[in-house]
């Protein structure tokens, strides 16, 4: 299913590692001070659009939830406090998805693979370090840069061309942008997305035998 492609991008989390429980703490912690009922429809926006960065996700919260106006300071503020809860508690190399990286690790040195998630830039090569994964990949790159911006990036450099690269991704998002830029997706880990892209991979051990 794979192997025509002669560079794969991957998004992170829920892709590579399982953080989806310590995403949701973060936002509880961050978001502590405000009413129980708006952090609760933050966390339905943000379990619907796995994909989009925190930023987009904070400022969705003030502007569409508590109808009020948001400084970029103030987003940048609790961005800020939510990485540092991330750095801590997604270290642990028990919440790497196996099937995945294990997957990675046979296959980086002979197809090129870059991650292009919606989570922080330097707070995911932070955890690809401190997980021993970081070598695995060309590059590493998040938000603030939005990920559709990310893959163009990539073509735009010459790093990939669209015509030999695909993106495997857990969200509707990482579909969008794929498909924004010419790529093939191919869905993981969310069986809403078997009808999207050009394929599903239930498991990547099976690969071997399909």
């Amino acid at each position: 299913m794979l192997d025509k492609y002669k560079h794969i991008l991957w998004d992170f989390d829920g892709v590579i590692i399982d953080s989806d429980k310590a995403r949701v703490q973060g936002f509880q912690t961050v978001l502590d001070s405000f009413p129980t009922d708006q952090v609760e429809e933050l966390l339905r926006f943000h379990n619907q659009n796995g994909g989009l960065s925190r930023y987009v996700k904070f400022r969705h919260f003030f502007e569409q939830i508590r109808k009020e106006d948001v400084s970029e300071e103030r987003i940048l503020q609790l961005a800020n406090d939510f990485s540092e809860i991330m750095r801590v508690t997604l270290t642990d190399k028990s919440l790497l998805i196996q099937d995945s990286v294990r997957y990675i690790e046979k296959s980086y040195q002979r197809v090129p693979m870059h991650i292009v998630s919606g989570s922080d830039g330097q707070e995911l090569r932070f955890l690809c370090r401190e997980l021993g994964i970081d070598a695995l990949f060309q590059s590493i790159e998040g938000s603030p840069v939005a990920k559709t911006r990310l893959v163009a990036n990539l073509i735009e450099s010459g790093q990939v061309h669209a015509n030999q690269t695909c993106l495997i991704g857990d969200a509707g998002n990482d579909f969008e942008a794929a498909t924004a830029n010419g790529i093939d997706f191919f869905g993981y880990n969310n069986p809403s997305l078997q009808s999207m892209g050009c394929g599903y991979i239930a498991s990547f051990e099976r690969l071997r035998y399909e």
